[in-house]
């Protein structure tokens, strides 16, 4: 069964035999693949019981977590890669978060959606609405993303807080990048996918 494509690319980004922590990480399939094919050892970190359930089923080691009460109950410098998709907007405190994840871990990889994508951007524009659309299925008052970023904002963060982007990828909703996001990343790519380290 092919994987995710968000996570193919991520897991082309994390080298064989490292110790990965993944926030937030639903069913396991990035851990159960990282671990069957390059011998990745790792902990998830998840709220929802079925997907605890799920990981179990899979043979992934993974704690009962939520994300806003942070990460107090890990050492600093205990993984090598630590990995967060999808979460980054829907958490209270991006900016704390992104931090502890750089004290457990050498290097992160986040992905996030760019809400400066061109649709967004003609969706406020033309209708005066926040943005409802197959990607973003959810209206303003149900939404799990409590903050809305774009990519030039999540730079901003970085430079403020003394992170390196190491990689970026700007691609769209089915994960596929050229050169046009390459281009105008902040207009044209839907989905942000970064490598980051501390400096």
């Amino acid at each position: 069964m092919p994987m995710r494509a968000d996570l193919d690319i991520i897991q082309e980004w994390i080298p064989a035999g490292s110790r990965v922590l993944d926030l937030g990480c639903g069913d396991g399939e990035l851990l159960a693949r990282l671990r069957e094919h390059k011998q990745v050892s790792g902990y998830g970190l998840e709220i929802d019981p079925q997907n605890i359930a799920a990981c179990l089923d899979k043979g992934v080691n993974v704690i009962e977590q939520n994300l806003d009460k942070g990460l107090g109950n890990l050492a600093s410098d205990s993984f090598d890669v630590v990995v967060m998709t999808q979460a980054l907007q829907a958490v209270h405190y991006p900016d704390r978060i992104l931090e502890e994840m750089l004290r457990v871990g050498r290097t992160c990889i986040i992905t996030f959606p760019n809400f400066g994508h061109w649709r967004c951007r003609w969706y406020l524009a033309s209708k005066g609405r926040m943005p409802v659309s197959e990607f973003l299925p959810y209206t303003w008052y149900n939404t799990p993303n409590i903050h809305f970023c774009t990519f030039k904002d999540f730079e901003a963060l970085c430079r403020e807080r003394q992170v390196r982007v190491l990689q970026r990828l700007a691609v769209d909703r089915e994960h596929r990048h050229g050169w046009a996001s390459r281009l105008w990343p902040n207009l044209l790519g839907e989905i942000g996918i970064y490598h980051v380290s501390r400096r």
